[in-house]
Parts: C-alpha cells; sequence; structure tokens
C-alpha cells in the first residue's frame, strides 16, 4: 500500500480506545505509514466486542454473543486486514424453535433477490397464513415505497400503518428486527428498520449471511499488534487518559495518563458516547486547540453543541447467559426462540474451536426485564424455557453457569437520533471522532463502528493533504433489487 509522505518526520496518531473503532482506524493509518499510539484503558482489545476470564467458571467468555452479517462490508474489510477472516464462519440458514420443539427454517435458496428468501418464509410452521400475508404485505410496501432518509415515523407506526398481525408483530417484527436493533418497536426510527430489513432479507442472499466468530472474540484482534509495530508504532494497556492539551506552538496534542504522557500530531478519540461524555470536561474549552481547518459544507461541533449531542443517546441492554450441562442437549448450532423471554440459542461448542463440553449460550436483547432479574431467577427461567424447546435439558445436569449483563450493549436509534450524530469531526484542531455513535448511516452494531473508524482515518488524511479512501461500499443489490434502491 502506498505510504502517507513523511515530510520532515514521521507523522504521528494517538488514537483513545481499543474497540473496533479503534483498532480499524489504527490498522487502516499503520497500513499507510503513521505511527500509531493505540491508547486501551483496559488490558485487551475489543471493547464491547471482546471476550474475558471468567473469574467463577474458568472459561473465556465473550461479553455477549456478536454476529456480523454479508452486508458488514467495512467490517469484513477490518477483518481481512488483521488476518482474521478466515476464523469467520458463515451461516446461510436460521432454525426459528416454537415451545415444544417445532422447528422451522429462514434462509436463501438460489433464486433472484428478492424472491431468494421467500420460499422458506411461506413454508414456515411459525407463521399463521394470517402472519404470512401481513409479512408480504410490509416486504412490498418497502419494495415500492422505500422510507425517507429523514422520516421520523417509529417502526411501531410503520408497522401499524402497514396492518401486521399478531404473530407477525411477535415472531418477526419484535423477535428478528427489534431484536437485531436491540430496542423496542417504538423506540427504532424507521429508516434504520428498512435498512436492516432490506440488507438481511431482500437485497440479496449474500447480503444476509450471518458470520459467527469460530474463537473468542479478543483472539479475532491477534493481528492489529503486529499491524501497528510493523509501522513503527505502539499498543499501550490499562491506560486511562486523564487530560488532553493542544499546543500551537508545535502544534502536538498531548494526551495524560496517571502512568505516561502521550504526544502526537494527531489525536482520535475512538470511544463510547458515554466515555466521551466523561472525557469532554478534560479537554480543551475554547481558544487553543479550536478552529480547526476542514472542507467547505463541513460541519464541526462546538464541545458545548457536542455536549449536548451526547446527552441524546440512551443505553439498552443484551443479557446473555452461559450454561454447561454434562451432556449434549441439541444438535443445533444456534436458533430463534420464540414466545419467550430468552430469544436466542448458540451452542458455542459447536460454534468455537477446541471448546469441548456441552457449553449453551443464551441470549436476550432489549430485555429490561432480565436486566434487572435477580441470578438465581434468570438461571431458573433460563432452564425452564430451554427445555421447552429441547427437552433434552431435563435429563441433564448444570455443571456451571454464567450470567452477564451487558447493560451499555448498544444506543437506541429513535426518529430524530440522526441530529445528535456527529461527523468525524471534532471541536478541537487535528482531533476526529469515532465510535458507532457517530454519523455512519447505521445502527450501534460492529459494522457502524469499523466505519466510523475508516471515516475518522479518512479526514485525517484528507486534513493533511494525502487523502486515502478506506470506507468500502456496501455490496450492490442483486437481482430484481438492482431496480429498486431504497
Amino acid at each position: 500500500m502506498s505510504t502517507i509522505p513523511y515530510f520532515e518526520r514521521p507523522r504521528t496518531v494517538t488514537i483513545v480506545g481499543g474497540g473496533i473503532a479503534g483498532m480499524s482506524a489504527a490498522v487502516a493509518l499503520a497500513q499507510c505509514g503513521l505511527r500509531v499510539q493505540l491508547v486501551e484503558a483496559r488490558g485487551y482489545l475489543g471493547g464491547r466486542a471482546s471476550s474475558y476470564l471468567h473469574a467463577g467458571t474458568g472459561e473465556v467468555l465473550d461479553n455477549c454473543q456478536h454476529a456480523l452479517f454479508g452486508c458488514c462490508t467495512n467490517l469484513i474489510d477490518f477483518y481481512q486486514r488483521i488476518g482474521a477472516a478466515d476464523k469467520i464462519a458463515w451461516h446461510r440458514q436460521m432454525t426459528m424453535v416454537e415451545p415444544g420443539g417445532r422447528q422451522s427454517m429462514l434462509g436463501s435458496l438460489s433464486l433472484p433477490a428478492p424472491a431468494h428468501g421467500l420460499p422458506r418464509l411461506l413454508s414456515a410452521h411459525a407463521f399463521s397464513t394470517a402472519d404470512k400475508l401481513s409479512l408480504m404485505r410490509a416486504f412490498t410496501a418497502l419494495l415500492f415505497a422505500p422510507v425517507a432518509k429523514d422520516s421520523r415515523e417509529s417502526l411501531a407506526e410503520w408497522l401499524e400503518r402497514h396492518g401486521q398481525s399478531r404473530g407477525a408483530l411477535r415472531r418477526f417484527w419484535w423477535l428478528v428486527i427489534a431484536s437485531a436493533l436491540n430496542a423496542d418497536l417504538d423506540q427504532i426510527a424507521m429508516p434504520y428498520a428498512a435498512k436492516v430489513i432490506r440488507e438481511l432479507f431482500m437485497n440479496s442472499a449474500q447480503a444476509g449471511a450471518m458470520g459467527l466468530s469460530k474463537v473468542p472474540l479478543s483472539e479475532l484482534y491477534g493481528g492489529v499488534e503486529g499491524i501497528i509495530n510493523q509501522a513503527g508504532g505502539t499498543v499501550h494497556f490499562n491506560r486511562a487518559i486523564t487530560a488532553g492539551a493542544f499546543n500551537p506552538r508545535n502544534m502536538q496534542w498531548c494526551l495524560e495518563s496517571r502512568e505516561e504522557i502521550f504526544e502526537s500530531d494527531d489525536l482520535i478519540l475512538a470511544l463510547p458516547f458515554q466515555a466521551m461524555k466523561r472525557l469532554l470536561p478534560m479537554m480543551p474549552h475554547g481558544g487553543e486547540g479550536m478552529g480547526m481547518s476542514h472542507q467547505p459544507g463541513e460541519s464541526i461541533p462546538s464541545p458545548i453543541h457536542l455536549r449536548h449531542q451526547l446527552e441524546d443517546f440512551r443505553h439498552w441492554p443484551i443479557v446473555s447467559i452461559h450454561l454447561w450441562f454434562d451432556r449434549a442437549v441439541t444438535e443445533l448450532d444456534h436458533a430463534i426462540l420464540l414466545d419467550r423471554e430468552w430469544h436466542w440459542m448458540y451452542n458455542q461448542s459447536r460454534l468455537q474451536q477446541g471448546r469441548g463440553g456441552h457449553y449453551i449460550e443464551l441470549l436476550s436483547s432489549a430485555s429490561e426485564t432480565l436486566a434487572v432479574m435477580k441470578r438465581a431467577e434468570s438461571l431458573e427461567l433460563a432452564l425452564k424455557e430451554l427445555a421447552e424447546f429441547f427437552p433434552k435439558v431435563r435429563e441433564a445436569k448444570l455443571e456451571k453457569f454464567a450470567l452477564i449483563k451487558e447493560i451499555r450493549a448498544t444506543f437506541g436509534v429513535p426518529p430524530g437520533i440522526d441530529s445528535a450524530r456527529s461527523s468525524p469531526l471534532s471541536p478541537w484542531r487535528n482531533c476526529y471522532m469515532a465510535g458507532d455513535w457517530t454519523d455512519t448511516g447505521w445502527p450501534s452494531t460492529m459494522e457502524s463502528a469499523a466505519r466510523s473508524g475508516y471515516l475518522a482515518a479518512e479526514a485525517l488524511t484528507r486534513n493533511i493533504g494525502a487523502e486515502r479512501k478506506f470506507l468500502v461500499r456496501d455490496l450492490k443489490p442483486q437481482g430484481i433489487m438492482r431496480l429498486f434502491r431504497g
């Protein structure tokens, strides 16, 4: 790859935050010649998409199950850059299981889009004839009347307007779509819902394929540090930033942690929105460091405006429970569980290499009920519901378990949230912002985080007069969908 001109000396950039946003920016910039200092407050990379050794079980656990899809072009590109693409297993079918054990399949066949998923949907036992007709009405409406990007209608309002049946609401829109966006139906802006529906079910079979890591999440990122080191940079763990200042005399940023000081030409703050809120009082309030150069038409928020923007975000939880049995309870790799509190099942003994044993993970999205439920109650409910879907659970012995509540798993995307999502340009000179909450056009996902890192890296190279393009285009719609670009 071509490198950034060095001018008088190698250009340096400090990136605060070792989640996917920070890593994607760091790798992109290191691969084109910048010296990167990646600073992470914890002892490992990955942020909310990471794994750690759980003391109670002695097992390495993901903070919760993360999936990507074929439409996540920038996340896939990031995995390719760091040599992790072969650690992702792709699945083209999803099994829906009803209490009692009856199964239905969703997935694609060899038909032109958007018909590729239609046969499986129409044959699914989980949906009544009325459910299927209402879903077809909704898909047809999305095909011929695309949702405006500035629409302030919620998904709940749109579904009511399009006469969705109770079964379609409960078993598809709530469980599949609202679960994917991790929020209640009335708290999802219709443009984001429409994007998810078109990408996962309509545009192409490739776009809707689901990718799951074959290793614990943090193992995916093993190549990041080597790429940064090869370009003369470093990764610093267990370093929480306590203050930041910009020196206009030498045009350098100086960031302080309790352990050391980091100096660089440029700065990228790749943090979740709540961490950005905490950092704001430690950053310059005005004068020095302000007035960053930018392209005509680009909007730069003031520190006060940025603070107000960050106040508009709300967290939504994801709860997972990890169960180890003395025997196999299902041969499925993963499943959607219908009509119960626990929504998804992942058979990690089959999905992750070298796991062994009989390890099942259950997950519930946007469940404020489970988020406040006591540990013993959560376990009791999990075992009771799992046995309704897989009767072998009643014969199995539970050997150990772990309950993980990711209270700050994602941010919501209610109508009007776009006004709170900032560009990569920060209020400060030579400083940029990344994170899934920034203006990427995607909801709170790993794909949004990867896009934000690439967008921040592009803004940096543009500002120093050595513009590079990192962002990967969306997959092109296939089949008839090429005529309907929503």
